[in-house]
């Protein structure tokens, strides 16, 4: 197996083309790429499990770049003013999620013994290595320039990074449409995009939410998109414990592939909340 997590995944991304149909004479698996994706699973140790190990990971990708795809839509509408569509590609993510968090239920399976006798052939790639997952958490307002290093074998991958770092987040988007409704928000706050540093919590945009919250119906939209917000989030939180349970599991307090501290650097990425104000009303309505 050439690890997936160690590889340029930007390289050879092919540009689409749209301007002509596909030939009558396609296949399924044509369509699908089934000869590349099924060909992509070449285990390197003796251990059966490792099929297991590599399809848990190709599938979190394959998942993880439709997020990026509804989200980036999502985003776009935002800006867009385009809210009820934005919520529905929201709740969508939110079900992927989901589907992404049950998953682990079957990586789950695999026995310690049985992690052990195939890490060796893994060698220093980790999922901590995952482009797709940093530039996912950029996207969402969990920027670390920081973060880039372990990118820095593939410039693809690092312009991929430093796009997403330098672009509003969703909720940079979210917080623009606030102010463009009438609330008043911070001008810092506003501009805080070109730091590219990670969401803080701000006291105005607290009191939007606020406003908001108390007048469901008023600001219906709005409240619809706070809450689908809300639902990706809680899902999200449940991907990283059941990420963070599971190699608890399977290889305790262990250190990690690649270099990580394994299950206490996982323990520590719950703590960043994506969207900070819209819980912390919850306290206080």
């Amino acid at each position: 197996m050439r690890s997936t997590m160690q590889e340029c995944p930007f390289a050879h991304r092919p540009a689409a083309d749209a301007t002509s149909p596909p030939a009558p004479a396609m296949q399924y698996g044509d369509y699908l790429k089934l000869r590349t994706i099924l060909g992509g699973q070449e285990p390197l140790s003796p251990v059966s499990d490792e099929m297991l190990f590599i399809i848990q990971h190709q599938s979190a990708e394959l998942w993880m770049k439709l997020l990026l795809h509804e989200l980036t839509q999502a985003s776009q509408l935002i800006r867009a003013r385009r809210l009820s569509k934005a919520s529905r590609l929201l709740a969508r993510s939110r079900r992927i999620l989901d589907h992404m968090v049950n998953a682990w239920g079957v990586l789950a399976t695999l026995e310690p013994l049985e992690f052990l006798a195939m890490r060796p052939y893994l060698g220093s790639s980790s999922g901590y290595q995952s482009c797709q997952f940093r530039e996912l958490e950029f996207l969402l307002g969990n920027k670390n320039r920081g973060q880039m290093e372990s990118h820095a074998h593939c410039p693809a991958s690092l312009q991929v990074l430093r796009q997403r770092l330098a672009a509003p987040s969703i909720y940079d988007e979210v917080v623009r449409l606030l102010a463009a409704r009438g609330f008043d928000i911070d001008p810092a706050r506003l501009l805080s995009v070109a730091d590219q540093q990670a969401t803080r919590p701000d006291e105005t945009v607290e009191a939007a939410w606020m406003t908001i919250y108390r007048a469901p119906e008023e600001y219906a939209d709005l409240h619809d998109l706070g809450e689908q917000l809300v639902d990706f989030e809680d899902s999200f939180r449940q991907w990283r414990f059941r990420h963070m349970t599971t190699v608890d599991r399977i290889i305790g307090r262990r250190g990690g592939t690649g270099g990580s501290s394994g299950v206490p650097y996982l323990a520590k990425t719950l703590d960043f909340v994506l969207f900070p104000e819209l819980w912390r009303i919850r306290s206080t309505l």
